[in-house]
């Protein structure tokens, strides 16, 4: 330790240039120094360790054994160093700054609360900036780089990266009027004979109900559109139609009158995911949070593995 101390860490930095350039010259070169610098730092550091560095010939500049072992040393150590210094603003990031992600209201409201409130107690220097967007828009957002990331609809668009979180079945949100003493099930075609809620054309629900009906050969008739899955439920709880959700949207809304009844015939389930543009690397913070929404949310979904629906 005393030896490290009485060497000024320079001559490590001149050490490394000429082990690697094999040339005094070209090592002063690349650090901008006079060849008779270099050659008096080499001799310098090779006179405080008392060993012979370099093979030196008129032609060409050879490590010596010794000469091998401290500069494989010198590497390891510098990837050490920058190793530490990169944990070090690692750190610093993650308890600063400011990061956004995209969701559809439909996780924002069921899943993020509990998992944004630990997240600001656990950083409260950052910034954190939720946007509730359809699916349309939420990939959008993600591809113009708007947002970190998003939590959504799974698609099979080779422009994301998926993380898959949380598979659920669809279920039919049905009243009394439509069906008095209903199944345990209920088929696609026996709801197509009613009126059914619809969301908005650019929401992913919509999309898997018009591909599900028209996929099967089937109408209805006096379709109502809305545009808040909260609406719908409201509307299926009066008995104006039946709505199709996803089954824990309907947990986190008791229903009063209405009842939640899964789908068959085909039965879908709805894959939802962290999404990701493709090859973009997420700062400190965004991906610490990242990380905690897939965690929390495959946790407290039970994240089964059955077969899924992309939406």
């Amino acid at each position: 330790m005393e030896l490290i101390n009485d060497i000024n860490l320079r001559l490590f930095q001149t050490f490394l240039a000429v082990a690697h350039e094999g040339s005094f010259r070209l090592a002063g070169e690349k650090l901008n120094r006079a060849h008779s610098a270099i050659s008096i730092q080499i001799r310098q550091l090779e006179d405080q360790l008392q060993v012979k560095l370099f093979e030196r010939t008129t032609r060409s500049v050879k490590l010596t054994e010794e000469g091998a072992k401290l500069r494989d040393s010198l590497r390891k150590a510098h990837f050490e160093i920058l190793y530490g210094l990169r944990e070090i603003r690692e750190a610093a990031d993650l308890k600063r700054g400011q990061l956004s992600l995209a969701s559809s209201s439909h996780l924002a409201s069921i899943y993020l609360p509990p998992i944004l409130t630990e997240f600001v107690s656990q950083f409260p220097e950052i910034a954190v900036t939720i946007r509730e967007l359809t699916s349309t828009d939420l990939y959008e957002a993600v591809k113009k780089q708007e947002v970190d990331f998003a939590i959504g609809p799974h698609t099979e668009d080779g422009a994301f990266d998926f993380t898959p979180i949380l598979v659920e079945p669809l279920v039919a949100v049905v009243h009394p009027r439509f069906m008095a003493t209903p199944n345990d099930t209920v088929t696609w075609r026996e709801i197509s004979a009613f009126p059914i809620l619809l969301q908005a054309p650019q929401t992913a629900m919509r999309k898997i109900v018009d591909r599900v009906l028209k996929e099967n050969g089937l109408e209805t008739t006096n379709r109502y559109q809305f545009i808040h899955a909260e609406t719908i439920i409201a509307m299926a709880e009066a008995g104006l139609g039946i709505a199709i959700q996803p089954s824990t949207r309907v947990i986190k809304q008791p229903l009063l009158h209405a009842r939640a009844i899964p789908l068959t015939d085909p039965t879908i389930r709805r894959a939802m995911s962290l999404i990701r543009l493709k090859n973009r690397k997420l700062s400190p913070a965004a991906g610490h949070f990242a990380k905690k929404i897939v965690a929390e949310i495959r946790r407290t979904s039970g994240y089964p593995t059955d077969e899924v629906e992309g939406a």
